[in-house]
């Protein structure tokens, strides 16, 4: 089986099929004018529909399709916000896997649809398909409405998809549209799209009115003062931006990098100057002194401003002036001090909270140097409110701050809030990893006299578990044991088959228990293990309203293939053991270059009841090399062969002749890695014993 293309690669096929299928109108132009993808439901799924978007929308136009003479860049930029607006919310709502279709009709309308499957969403009984309007419409969908002629929701059972008509050309928004984008509309609903008539029809009465209606601050009775800069934003700029926002901070694992790129992301598009703090999430509501109201568990992360040499200075004021402790769920940004004294300058602060998953995670302050004028003006903007308070309801008067401006930041400031919940998760999640792995593997691997060992160990994902293990270790009286074991699945299950398997190898070891019955009471400890697991799931099931099920018919799923075996040290050799259990056999190769397998395949541990073990003794002489691998080198693959179809193993083996165990080791492993364009998808662990 092949690798799984990418998102971007599927977009980017999507793109290069539907210019193949278009090439002279063969198959009829509502056929050669549609592209379509399905995209897994990730963060990655509205990158690669945007990506999916701009490819077929430049095949068409090269091919020139009837209508694509319309496909200005208003329109292309429409259609990359509204693709990406339906994906997110699909994605965010849904979490199925999401459906994109793009048409281009003979008029030059766009036509976007995107579908997912979320069972809920579906209308009961099997009834068919019926236009709704959505209860709630999120920022996303009153953008859509703003950009589209018309657009709506159709349901069918199990499908829900979202579709939106952009006319040709692209359309100016309405007056008053990117304030319904970027601002909270404290009530207001979007009355547009879901009022057409369905996905191909004329929009309705209505369609095309402003999401909603014009406002003054809600503080002051007045709106910001607007600087040029201010209005290449506030169109389609600002439609785009939190959309390409996005994507940039999705893909990142590390809270103090979302910092950085929240401050170039801010500085100078929308604020002079910003800073980003960190708060220890362990310390909560504690991390703010009662007493000084000085951050005690937070600290700054990031300073950006538009100017380079005011970076230190303005380091030094915030840090003196931390945020003050609020209400942590109030939405919407309070005022911040201006540091007058680092800037020289007069303007307006804001602050706005982190707040993910419940938890607040920081805060983001974002200040503005008031424009020359702003004392009074034509636009009856008032005088700044330089100490930075608040107005009386909390919301900041200052005519540095449009309420556009800070409707964007405060949408901007839940994706960084959320990428940073994102980042510490990882995290989290990469530290238990990391301590679970180094727990289940050896500190040490031990030396046996007249025996030289290499090992080649490598979990697919870094931060472990991995499914496979090794050891090496003293049994007593003149013995050693070693074992290579691949556990079925990856993760905590993984680690939980391990936890029990490698103790158990080496208590039975030292206890002078043979290799098979070493094996046999192995297996039937997993089985008993897995049943009690799967006794307790049929249990916690029951308890939650499911069906019953009966003691011993859940899941068992502790499975591990396992190659084990005993080295005793003799003069002149060594005598070994081995019994693999589902496991690649071990070879063994001579002087002379002959490569023979030692072993006899059996079944797995974990599976069959009762079952019984047999091992095979040989010696190991002086140059004899045994390999032991787990089958994430024996099924490494490149398109449709495997690294062991033919014998490939022991053919590499015998290319290995005359190495010590050390090079053996690193040439088996190199071929592995070479033998694919594309990295191993599976762990690799590889033990080399040589008799000296």
């Amino acid at each position: 089986m092949g690798a799984i293309p990418t998102q971007r690669e599927t977009a980017s096929r999507a793109g290069a099929a539907a210019a193949r299928t278009a090439e002279g109108f063969g198959e009829g132009f509502e056929e050669c004018a549609r592209a379509r993808v399905t995209l897994l439901g990730s963060s990655l799924a509205p990158g690669a529909a945007r990506a999916m978007t701009r490819a077929a929308l430049a095949d068409w136009s090269a091919l020139g399709l009837p209508g694509t003479e319309h496909l200005t860049e208003h329109l292309a930029a429409d259609a990359l916000v509204v693709v990406s607006e339906l994906v997110t919310n699909a994605v965010v709502h849904a979490g199925t896997d999401v459906e994109v279709v793009l048409q281009v009709e003979e008029t030059g309308t766009l036509v976007v649809e995107v579908a997912d499957h979320h069972p809920s969403r579906a209308p009961r009984g099997g009834e068919p398909e019926t236009p709704h309007e959505p209860p709630e419409y999120g920022r996303g969908l009153r953008l859509v409405a703003a950009l589209a002629e018309a657009w709506g929701v159709t349901y069918r059972p199990g499908c829900k998809t979202v579709w939106a008509r952009l006319p040709a050309g692209g359309a100016e928004p309405a007056e008053g549209a990117v304030e319904a984008v970027a601002v909270e509309s404290s009530g207001h609903r979007a009355r547009t799209g879901a009022h057409a008539g369905g996905p191909h029809g004329a929009p309705a009465a209505g369609a095309g009115e402003p999401a909603v209606p014009d406002r003054p601050d809600r503080a002051s009775g007045r709106s910001g003062r607007r600087r040029p800069r201010d209005r290449e934003w506030l169109g389609r700029g600002a439609l785009s931006f939190l959309a390409e926002a996005s994507d940039l901070l999705a893909g990142q694992l590390d809270e103090d990098l979302v910092a950085s790129l929240t401050g170039q992301l801010i500085v100078p598009r929308l604020a002079d100057w910003c800073g980003v703090w960190l708060e220890d999430e362990s310390l909560g509501r504690a991390a703010w002194s009662d007493d000084t109201g000085a951050a005690v568990g937070a600290r700054l992360a990031r300073v950006w401003h538009a100017g380079e040499g005011h970076l230190d200075a303005l380091r030094a004021a915030l840090e003196k002036e931390p945020p003050r402790p609020r209400d942590p769920w109030r939405s919407g940004p309070v005022g911040h001090p201006w540091p007058a004294e680092a800037l020289g300058t007069h303007g307006s602060a804001l602050a706005y909270r982190l707040v993910a998953g419940g938890r607040p995670l920081g805060t983001l302050v974002i200040g503005r140097t008031d424009p020359p004028d702003a004392s009074g003006g034509p636009d009856g903007a008032g005088a700044p409110d330089t100490d930075g308070r608040p107005d009386a309801d909390g919301r900041p008067g200052s005519p540095g701050f449009p309420d556009e401006i800070t409707g964007l930041v405060e949408d901007l400031s839940r994706r960084v809030a959320l990428a940073i919940g994102a980042a510490r998760q990882y995290a989290r999640q990469a530290t238990i990893s990391a301590v679970l792995q180094r727990g289940l593997l050896p500190g040490a691997v031990a030396e046996i006299p007249g025996v030289r060992s290499a090992l080649v160990y490598e979990p697919r994902d870094k931060g472990g578990p991995s499914g496979d293990f090794y050891d090496l270790f003293p049994a007593g009286d003149g013995r050693w044991c070693f074992a290579v074991g691949d556990v079925q699945g990856k993760g905590p299950e993984a680690a939980v088959v391990i936890g029990l398997a490698r103790p158990w190898l080496r208590l039975l070891a030292r206890e002078q228990y043979g290799v098979p019955d070493v094996l046999d009471r192995l297996n039937q400890l997993l089985l008993d293990d897995a049943t009690e697991a799967a006794d307790a799931a049929a249990r916690a099931l029951v308890a939650a309203g499911g069906p019953p099920v009966a003691p011993g018919d859940g899941p068992q799923t502790r499975f591990l293939s396992l190659l084990y075996g005993e080295l005793v040290p003799f003069d002149g050799g060594v005598r070994c053991t081995v019994a693999s259990a589902g496991h690649p056999l071990p070879l063994l190769l001579g002087p002379d270059g002959t490569v023979s397998a030692v072993a006899c395949p059996q079944t797995l541990l974990g599976v069959v009841e009762d079952a019984t073990y047999v091992s095979e003794t040989f010696e190991l002489r002086s140059g004899d090399t045994l390999l032991c691998v787990t089958d994430g080198i024996t099924e490494r693959r490149s398109g449709s062969r495997q690294f062991d179809d033919g014998d490939g193993l022991a053919a590499a083996l015998a290319g290995c002749t005359g190495l010590d165990a050390e090079l053996v080791a690193e040439r088996i492993r190199r071929l592995v890695h070479e033998f694919g364009p594309r990295p191993p998808e599976d762990d690799l662990a590889l033990l080399v014993l040589q008799a000296e």
